[in-house]
């Protein structure tokens, strides 16, 4: 990738959720920049790219304080914080059943919240505070298009999955963050923004593509990929004067 938002270079960015299938992205995304890319995830990876990962449960507030001590005594400076960190679910015939807002069980409840909604809001005290502090920075809330819309249960009708109550109570939820986030530090200089995104082909079967791409006015999913551009024009100097707002990136699909 060319480089195209040049403020980012030396940048120092955290994704958390950054070893995930759209975390990754992000954080490839980012080094192509120049960035400094540090993840917070439970699963580290071993990479050769210029990646700091923390082996971190963003649910807990102790762990965070310590990254934020790691930062502090090498004099790090924060600019950039992704929320990305959010449970999901691959159908399956394990979990056809566990998924029906009638079975679902309060664990799973209080689980998938903790990680989506929990992290992501002590993300944003910890160290939007950090940065409020030194001069402001950006924070980016990777939300979904389900945080616009509810989901089509019936894309998922051979399988017999039911798409969670909790995916879509998180992506609403953050949007909510965000537009907090971005009112209360807007004098701190802090930005905030979401993204809502649609979903993005990784060999999905074939029956639920022929009905999902029939829902999408370009008639796919998104490209792998397809993201990265908007999201570091969302946390450059390109999107200086936007905050609070929520970006719909879906092919089309929340306009009919």
């Amino acid at each position: 990738m060319i480089s195209k938002f040049q403020d980012l270079k030396n940048k120092n960015v955290i994704v958390t959720g950054g070893s995930g299938f759209i975390g990754k992205q992000i954080c490839t995304a980012f080094l192509s920049q120049g960035s400094n890319v540090y993840v917070f995830d439970l699963k580290t990876l071993k990479s050769k790219k210029k990646i700091k990962y923390l082996k971190t449960d963003i649910t807990n507030s102790q762990e965070l304080e310590n990254n934020l001590n790691f930062f502090k005594k090498k004099k790090i400076k924060l600019d950039i914080l992704i929320n990305n960190a959010a449970n999901d679910y691959v159908p399956n015939n394990k979990n056809r059943n566990e998924f029906k807002l009638e079975n679902f069980s309060n664990n799973l409840w209080d689980k998938d919240l903790n990680t989506g909604l929990k992290g992501s809001y002590l993300c944003t005290k910890i160290f939007g505070s950090y940065m409020a502090r030194n001069k402001g920075g950006v924070i980016l809330n990777v939300a979904s298009d389900l945080g616009i819309i509810a989901p089509n249960q019936d894309l998922y009708s051979k399988s017999k999955f039911t798409k969670p109550i909790t995916y879509s109570v998180v992506k609403h939820g953050l949007i909510g963050l965000t537009k907090y986030t971005a009112s209360y530090w807007a004098k701190k200089k802090i930005r905030c923004n979401a993204i809502a995104p649609g979903g993005m082909f990784n060999n999905q079967s074939r029956n639920f593509l022929n009905k999902i791409n029939k829902i999408i006015p370009l008639g796919r999913m998104a490209k792998k990929n397809e993201y990265d551009d908007l999201i570091l024009f969302l946390c450059s100097e390109a999107s200086s004067y936007m905050t609070g707002s929520v970006v719909v990136a879906d092919g089309g699909r929340t306009i009919i």
